[in-house]
């Protein structure tokens, strides 16, 4: 496997461009100044050992050190050796509605938006558990497949949006079956499902598939995205609002005896998110009653560094950026690289 130790430092790339613009700015601004002086084809000839390859050449080995500099900072690493570990946690599969009515906001930001900090704040809490997640819409797909990895699951939660599922819809069931089959191979491991939904354009058995999961020994708890009473759903890069086919605005509004229904036959619990944490709270402490069991995962336990490569060929770029000069070199010049380089050009025009 292999891993930066500092994956942090990588953003020092960012400079690349810009050095790259300056470069191409200081160019620009050299051959407008000697355009003032005369014709720049009479002031090659009467500047005979000015070479325009050589900076060209000395710019791109600079930035090729600077770039494998920075990945020596950044530390590559490949592990050498696997490992099983055992820990005792839990295994979560948390399904999350992404359809276009998780827009609507009677609670702040928006219902996505908030059911996205929940699930970042129940991932925070793990430390020894498992979790995956499914969106789901119209259909359901598997974003996440259940792992230890919190840092990506972090980073897959925060790229949720109703794009990712183009068929719209709330396909609740069929969201609690892939959860059911994420899950694998039976274990004793306590399970649990965790739903976030607004209830709304249900069209699936649901219900029938929170009592399936029940009957595997997996506890299915709901978390209600909104409010009864509803709000209009923005249209994105406008100030309007969604409209029926009549053009009478769409008011989305919270399905909460459907999401009941559910964590019932889940034997779980169903709780409403609003403008607090109460919901958070209620399904960590729902998560933290469940037996905690041993945990099997591979990880690696050693890596060889791999920065010395790096380091080795930064420095003999480096080393032979000093032999090249803008002018020609006097202890290189019997070897002519760039007049051949020159000479050749000329010919292919």
């Amino acid at each position: 496997m292999f891993r930066f130790a500092h994956p942090e430092y990588l953003f020092l790339l960012l400079i690349i461009p810009v050095l790259a613009a300056l470069f191409i700015f200081s160019r620009i601004q050299k051959k407008r100044k000697l355009e003032l002086f005369g014709d720049p084809a009479l002031l090659a000839e009467l500047m005979p050992n000015v070479s325009a390859y050589r900076p060209r050449f000395k710019f791109y080995m600079q930035i090729t050190a600077i770039i494998l500099m920075i990945i020596v900072m950044a530390q590559p690493q490949f592990g050498t050796k696997e490992e099983k570990q055992e820990k005792k946690g839990i295994e979560v599969m948390i399904a999350l509605d992404v359809s276009n009515s998780m827009k609507a906001q009677d609670i702040q930001p928006d219902r996505l938006e908030k059911a996205k900090m929940v699930l970042s704040r129940l991932v925070d809490g793990m430390t020894n558990d498992k979790v995956g997640l499914v969106v789901f819409a119209g259909d359901a797909y598997i974003q996440l497949p259940i792992t230890v990895d919190y840092v990506s699951a972090k980073m897959f939660m925060s790229s949720i949006s109703p794009a990712l599922v183009p068929r719209q819809g709330t396909a609740i069931g069929s969201a609690i079956d892939l959860c059911i089959k994420s899950f694998g191979e039976k274990s004793d491991v306590s399970r649990a499902i965790v739903v976030i939904t607004d209830g709304e354009n249900h069209e699936d058995d649901a219900i029938g598939a929170a009592k399936l999961a029940a009957e595997k020994g997996i506890v299915v708890h709901v978390v209600g995205m909104g409010k009864p009473e509803g709000a209009p759903i923005p249209l994105d890069g406008t100030m309007s609002f969604r409209k029926d086919k009549d053009g009478n605005v769409v008011v989305s509004k919270l399905n909460e005896e459907m999401c009941q229904n559910i964590a019932v036959a889940g034997q779980g619990t169903y709780v409403r998110a609003d403008n607090n944490n109460s919901a958070y709270r209620v399904i960590s402490k729902e998560l933290d009653n469940l037996a905690k069991s041993k945990i099997e995962s591979r990880v690696f336990s050693d890596y060889n560094e791999q920065f010395q490569s790096f380091a080795l060929l930064a420095l003999i770029l480096l080393f032979l950026d000093s032999f090249i000069f803008d002018r020609r070199n006097k202890r290189l010049s019997k070897l002519r690289i760039f007049d051949l380089k020159e000479k050749f050009i000329k010919k292919e025009k």
